[in-house]
């Protein structure tokens, strides 16, 4: 009986530390999983905006200065079928607001981003709450009937060395969300490769759709810490007061 007893009370005490030296583990592991993952500090901008002004006005940057690429579409290969909606889209360019960046544009805008890196997914969030989430759990792409089109799409990613490798489908067709956006399709598919170089955060990405370009279009984006911030201040986009009547986008000054 006492024999029982003491086997029961040892049997107790296993189940009773088990689970938290199994919790100890999975912790101990994830540190060791954040020590081996990259660093992103800061508030990045695409280097075009860099020091953009309240007036939406981006600096001058030095004569001979290397052109920097744009996501805006223009310079796509665009069949048929894109040209036509590029045509489309125009007429209403320069006369309506936007709902927010969306993707691409939000990788390409002068409103700031941060990058939270964790070993199972990367998040990019900029400051009007627009968020990507990049699974890096080892997963893949979602069945195709548990999918549908988003602003935002749904990605995947994995680490090639300190380089983050993003597999990206079902954006709605950018140009809905943000005018001035490229008008792909919601077959698109846009492969980016993002990596730290220095005090740069270079971003490459290329994208595929047969429904409206003839062939793969590849841009390389490079980004700069933001100064001035101290925070990141969440806002809303229901002060859009963009303006492309006279072809090149500004800023109007407020009607109050």
């Amino acid at each position: 009986m006492i024999r029982s007893a003491a086997a029961a009370i040892a049997a107790a005490a296993l189940l009773a530390t088990g689970p938290v030296q199994a919790e100890d583990a999975t912790q101990a592991d994830r540190v060791a999983a954040f020590a081996k993952l990259p660093y992103w500090p800061g508030f990045w901008v695409s280097e075009k905006y860099h020091d953009t002004t309240i007036t939406g006005t981006a600096p001058q940057r030095p004569a001979g200065s290397p052109p920097l690429d744009r996501l805006n579409g223009f310079d796509a290969p665009w069949n048929a079928e894109g040209k036509a909606r590029q045509a489309e889209d125009a007429k209403t360019r320069g006369s309506r607001g936007a709902d927010g960046w969306g993707y691409p544009m939000m990788m390409d805008a002068a409103t700031p981003f941060q990058v939270m890196i964790t070993p199972e997914e990367t998040l990019i969030v900029n400051a009007y709450g627009e968020t990507r989430h990049i699974y890096t759990d080892g997963r893949e792409l979602p069945a195709a009937e548990d999918m549908w089109p988003t602003v935002w799409g749904t990605s995947i990613g994995h680490w090639d060395g300190d380089t983050l490798v993003i597999e990206t489908v079902q954006v709605q067709s950018p140009a809905i969300y943000f005018h001035g956006a490229p008008t792909f399709s919601e077959d698109a598919k846009y492969h980016e490769r993002m990596r730290l170089e220095g005090e740069r955060l270079a971003m490459s990405i290329t994208v595929e759709d047969p429904t409206t370009l003839t062939g793969p279009w590849s841009k390389s984006i490079t980004y700069l810490r933001e100064t001035g911030f101290d925070r990141m201040i969440q806002m809303d986009f229901s002060n859009d007061r963009t303006d492309y009547s006279d072809g090149v986008g500004t800023i109007d000054p407020p009607k109050d």
